[in-house]
């Protein structure tokens, strides 16, 4: 009690609003609180620590073909053409598309980790303090609001060459050929995939960085560092 009252006499004399900040600080780390700088510090840490998870588990092989919830099948608007090609024998043509779609995918997932760290940065001290009170997956959501559009547009060139160099646009085209050619088929579909992939390749990585984010307020054995147990921990209010 008394090194907080000497710090607030140390403030009303020197006046600055720099200095009162500094004080602050310095109240925290005498009283164990977290301050606001560090509690923003704590935050984007937890951000940057669900990015990383998420794009590792992401970016292998495998990662978006062989898991439930991320892998990625044919769009809706081509499901026909998936139904139909099955039906006529041609399995192997439109397992290879999935699959190298799915690649494509997995390839992209580690081009990702710095355009989510550069929106990181440029993250507010008011924002990343706001976050931490709303809890749940508050910070993902501000995140993914802030930060999709500017994402996608750069994301999409990505996903475009990681189809590209796997040949999931080669093969996913030649399916969607063999199904145009058809004397039957009437409304012919476009083989473009990449709008498409780099959405949900996108959702993908945000789904996953929101489990860490609830990990991480919720698990004490996710902060894994002493500020994310500090800010989570109960030290911030």
């Amino acid at each position: 009690m008394k090194t907080i009252f000497t710090l607030l006499i140390i403030s009303v004399t020197l006046g600055s609003c720099e200095t009162l900040q500094q004080v602050a600080n310095a109240a925290g780390a005498a009283t164990g609180t977290v301050s606001n700088t560090e509690a923003a510090a704590g935050i984007k840490e937890a951000l940057g620590q669900g990015i990383t998870k998420s794009v590792l588990e992401l970016n292998n092989t495998d990662g978006f073909f062989r898991n439930e919830l991320y892998k990625v099948l044919l769009p809706p608007e081509a499901r026909k053409i998936e139904n139909t090609l099955r039906d006529l024998g041609f399995n192997s043509l439109v397992d290879k598309a999935i699959l190298q779609i799915n690649r494509g995918a997995e390839d992209a997932a580690g081009y990702a980790k710095p355009i989510f760290v550069e929106a990181i940065k440029n993250m507010t001290l008011s924002d990343a303090i706001g976050l931490i009170r709303n809890g749940d997956t508050s910070a993902t959501h501000f995140f993914r609001e802030k930060t999709t559009l500017k994402l996608l547009e750069a994301f999409r060139p990505v996903i475009a060459a990681s189809l590209q160099k796997v040949d999931a646009t080669k093969y996913y085209g030649d399916m969607v050929s063999k199904y145009n050619n058809f004397p039957t088929t009437f409304k012919k579909l476009n083989p473009d995939l990449t709008n498409y992939v780099t959405q949900k390749a996108t959702d993908a990585l945000f789904n996953l960085i929101a489990k860490e984010e609830i990990n991480i307020r919720t698990n004490f054995a996710a902060r894994t560092t002493d500020i994310l147990r500090r800010v989570f921990g109960g030290a911030y209010r």
